[in-house]
This record gives structure tokens, C-alpha cells and sequence, in this order.
């Protein structure tokens, strides 16, 4: 895939920036909540959201979080704020919440399903908190996913992180993150970081999860987009777009609309 050019980089800026506050203007809100973890996604999100002039508060909302993610999150904000006077902050720490949740539900599962779901628990408090201030505030909360994520493997939590208003960078691969990232002079510690999704309290990788790193995922995207299959390929590229595959096979239901059940009109006039 062919990288953004700096160029480039000023031009996708402006467009996202223009669509943002066209966005904000017909809902008629008046400004953004972002949440910020630390990672890429987040402070390229909320950065563009931030040069719309309009309000943003970006929320902090750590449950046993490591402190590198802590730290990250931190510095983004601050420098955020000395840059756009619209930007506020908070933190709404939501371990004990967790912790309480724990403590009123079941949890007669083996280890490995127990942990998935209590990490996807920790993005569903996240996304109920962030409706919370969009909703005393008037404002829009602001999707963090990228196209990989969003739209590849399905790499995010189904009414979590994937609950959202409007998705800024979704139709940007992880590669243009970064890049757009360098260009909105995001913290160098946020550029260098691994990614990380922060739902398991530990400093795991998105690329120890996935067992690929994003820009094999990107390869694979497109691959897959040009009509590719498994057989196509051998060795680490074969493994990787098998990764690919069955991720976007087993998570197409986070991808597409609701299904339906629609019941024929002859069965209910009977």
C-alpha cells in the first residue's frame, strides 16, 4: 500500500476537519467527547476534532490501567489543550464500577471466555459513559476505529468502542493514522507506542492478539478487496491473510446492520 505523503497527510486533514463541522452544524451540537486511551487512534480522533473550533472534551476512563497508557493519555491532553483553547478534559475512573460488576454476576466460564468478556465489559462502561457527558453537554461522541479495525477484522467491542455518533477516521487504514498522526504532531511516545487496545489492564499488543501486525493486515485488506485467496500465497503471507479471513468471517456480525427478521405481509393478514 502506498504510503501518505505529508502532502497528502494536510489535504486529508482538511477534508475530515470540514466534514466534522458540517456534521456538528446540521445535528446541531455543539462540539465533540471524545475518549482518549493513550493510543494513536484516539489522539489523531480527538486532535481533528479539536480544529473544529467547536467544544471537545476528551475523557479520560482508566479500570486497571497500566500506567504507560496512563501517561500517554495524559500528555496527549495536555498538549491538546495548550494548543486549542475549546479543548476541557476529565477523568472518570470507572475501576470500582468494574469491580462492583464483578462482584453481581456469574462466572462459572473457563478463564480464557471469562477475560474476553470482562475486557469487552470494561469498553461497554467506557461507551455508557461517554453518551453520559454527550448527553448532559449536547455533544457528538466521536469514534476512534480505523479501517482495519472497523471494517477488516472487526477489531473492537459491539456497543463499546464500536458504539459511537460518527466515525472520523474510519475509512483510514492504520498506516494513514500514523501518518496524519505525524502531520497533527500527535506526542512522539504516542507515535512509538505499540498498539494497544488497554481492555485487559496489561500492556498485550493489538498484534499479540491478532497474531499480525497492522500493516500485514493492510496487505491482507487489500488483498482480499482484489479478489485474492489463500491459495494465492505461502508461508508468513498465506498464515496472515488465513488471519485475516477468519476474523472478517467470524466478526462480519460487529460490521453490518442488524439483521431482521422481516415477517411476509400475507402471514400477518391472516
Amino acid at each position: 500500500m502506498q504510503k501518505m505523503t505529508a502532502a497528502a497527510a494536510g489535504k486529508v486533514n482538511e477534508f475530515i476537519v470540514d466534514w466534522l463541522t458540517a456534521y456538528a452544524d446540521n445535528a446541531k451540537v455543539g462540539g465533540f467527547v471524545v475518549g482518549i486511551s493513550g493510543g494513536i487512534d484516539s489522539a489523531v480522533t480527538s486532535t481533528l476534532c479539536a480544529q473544529t473550533g467547536k467544544r471537545v472534551l476528551c475523557v479520560e476512563m482508566p479500570i486497571h490501567q497500566a500506567e504507560s497508557h496512563v501517561s500517554r493519555a495524559r500528555e496527549h491532553i495536555s498538549q491538546l489543550k495548550r494548543r486549542f483553547p475549546n479543548v476541557e478534559s476529565t477523568v472518570a475512573d470507572l475501576t470500582e464500577v468494574f469491580e462492583m460488576f464483578k462482584t453481581k454476576v456469574t462466572s462459572d466460564s473457563n478463564e480464557a471466555s471469562l477475560n474476553l468478556s470482562l475486557a469487552n465489559t470494561r469498553a461497554r462502561f467506557r461507551m455508557t459513559t461517554l453518551y453520559y457527558y454527550a448527553g448532559i453537554y449536547g455533544l457528538l461522541v466521536a469514534g476512534t476505529g480505523n479501517k482495519v479495525e472497523d471494517f477488516g477484522v472487526g477489531f473492537f467491542t459491539k456497543y463499546g468502542d464500536g458504539g459511537v455518533d460518527l466515525s472520523p477516521i474510519a475509512d483510514l487504514v492504520k498506516s494513514e493514522v500514523y501518518e496524519l498522526g505525524r502531520f497533527l504532531q500527535v506526542p512522539e511516545s504516542i507515535l512509538t507506542a505499540a498498539p494497544t487496545d488497554g481492555l485487559f489492564g496489561d500492556d498485550r499488543t493489538d498484534e499479540q492478539q491478532i497474531g499480525a501486525s497492522y500493516d500485514e493486515l493492510e496487505w491482507a485488506m487489500e488483498a482480499a478487496e482484489h479478489g485474492k485467496s489463500a491459495s494465492d500465497f505461502s508461508g508468513r503471507e498465506q498464515e496472515v491473510f488465513g488471519i485475516y479471513q477468519r476474523l472478517h468471517r467470524n466478526n462480519r456480525h460487529k460490521m453490518e446492520p442488524i439483521p431482521v427478521c422481516v415477517v411476509p405481509k400475507e402471514l400477518k393478514d391472516r
